[in-house]
């Protein structure tokens, strides 16, 4: 027979759980405080299944061993993605503020998705949306919520924006279309293919021009070749693989016209029009029906925050809203409820550390952060120029730069991106471009230097 164990062992309040907390928090404060934490690399499951297996037993194994195991097996096999050498992908740079909080949230057990249960929580939340939605040009009213990232920011967005043509339909009395389509750029992040997989709707394809930017001129001719079946067009505000911004004014012009839905995929990029001079490169932003960005990437929140916001928060309380009599108490007045924005009920108030490191550090320094990659990326551009056997595939319009080193095949790129991280040097991975194997710098953290990214460069000599 199993021994019993009384239920409210694992929650009272006790030398035990005191120690267990105790136990957690001393990690956390040296991991938030380590100032040279190691990039790390990944390990095969044969050795993380010979190093960490048996830790979920019947008696458990405590948690002065569970943090070891953690600490000295566990993380050591994740790259950190905090690291000023962490190039690749779009790295996460949370500043200590952000990180220091969230293990307040967490602690905290707030619900995020009511007004009703965490108002506090939603009214420092909506602090921060309506901040960033008056940065971007939004008319006042305009709000959000934030969500788990841009997956599912994108696919939220786009959710109202077929409800609104639906409801336009009924209104007109037309039928709807045999197949709804969504309207994107050939260079769009893949999150849009797959929220329109979800939603069983087509994607239209837009090619680019040669500036890698999506045009008016083009979505007018795919917006008139589609008719009615196009319910919103998706603009990108920094692709990931370039940080290309799409030619957004020209594109808002052409959707206004005929009574499409404009959305902004802002998840990397759109950060920098909280650079002053940079603000002329997303001119047509202020048009959107909605966008996103997200805090975990340019904003320097930890995992995982995506804020979506909309012109007109009522449309998206239509599309979204779920119903249900348990929920009756919570939709039936005219609160601000944060799950009513998108397809989470269940929801983390995730934009409280961004709201916290804003607090305490003001929005100055974060402009100051923000324009320091941009800058960066600029300076070792044209460093990558003066060297003989590099070239730019591309000037680089945001903190993306992208390289390659002539003569090398993907196989060549390869090998070198494995040596670097397993020297401790650099984590920067090959991407791709119309078929050729590139390089890229990714440059987020303010703690990443010109003198490490020559470091790395130095290694392809």
């Amino acid at each position: 027979m199993t021994a019993s164990v009384p239920p409210e062992k694992m929650h009272a309040i006790s030398h035990d759980t005191r120690s267990i907390v105790d136990e957690v928090l001393d990690y956390a404060r040296r991991r938030a405080v380590y100032e040279n934490v190691p990039l790390d690399k990944p390990l095969t499951p044969r050795d993380l299944s010979r190093l960490a297996s048996g830790s979920i037993s019947a008696d458990g194994i405590g948690a002065r061993r569970a943090i070891a195991l953690f600490e000295n097996v566990l993380a050591p096999a994740c790259v950190t993605t905090d690291h000023p050498a962490y190039l690749s992908f779009i790295p996460s740079a949370p500043t200590k503020a952000a990180i220091a909080f969230d293990l307040v949230v967490s602690a905290s057990s707030v619900y995020g998705g009511s007004w009703m249960e965490g108002s506090g929580a939603v009214f420092a939340e909506n602090e921060v949306l309506h901040w960033l939605a008056a940065e971007f040009g939004l008319p006042q009213g305009a709000g959000g919520v934030f969500m788990q990232g841009g997956t599912i920011g994108n696919l939220s967005a786009l959710v109202t924006a077929r409800d609104v043509a639906r409801r336009r339909n009924r209104d007109l009395g037309r039928p709807d279309p045999g197949r709804w389509a969504v309207v994107g750029s050939a260079e769009a992040h893949s999150s849009i293919a797959s929220a329109a997989a979800v939603m069983d709707v087509d994607v239209v394809d837009v090619p680019t021009g040669d500036d890698g930017r999506l045009h008016g001129d083009a979505v007018a001719r795919a917006l008139d070749e589609h008719g009615d079946a196009v319910f919103a067009v998706v603009a990108t505000g920094g692709t990931t693989n370039f940080g290309i911004v799409d030619d957004i004014a020209s594109v808002a012009d052409a959707v206004k016209e005929r009574g499409v839905w404009l959305h902004i995929d802002g998840a990397y990029g759109l950060a920098a029009m909280l650079v002053d001079r940079m603000r002329p490169v997303f001119a047509g932003v202020e048009k959107a029906d909605s966008l996103i960005v997200d805090p975990h990437k340019w904003l320097f929140a930890p995992f995982d925050a995506c804020a979506l916001i909309y012109r007109d928060p009522d449309q998206a309380l239509l599309a979204h809203t779920q119903k249900a009599e348990y929920l009756d108490t919570l939709t039936g007045g005219a609160d601000w409820n944060p799950s009513d924005l998108g397809i989470q009920l269940t929801r983390r108030a995730r934009g409280l550390p961004l709201w916290f490191s804003l607090a305490t550090h003001g929005t100055d320094e974060y402009r100051s952060a923000i324009e320091h990659g941009i800058d960066l990326a600029r300076e070792i551009a044209d460093e990558i120029e003066r060297r003989p056997g590099l070239s730019l595939v591309r000037d680089p319009q945001l903190s993306v730069v992208v390289f390659r080193r002539e003569g090398w095949s993907l196989a060549d790129y390869a090998a070198w991106s494995d040596q670097l991280l397993e020297e401790q040097l650099g984590f920067v991975v090959p991407s791709s471009h119309r078929g050729e194997p590139v390089l890229r710098f990714a440059i987020v953290s303010p703690l990443t230097t010109f003198e490490l990214l020559t470091s790395i460069l130095d290694t392809l000599a």
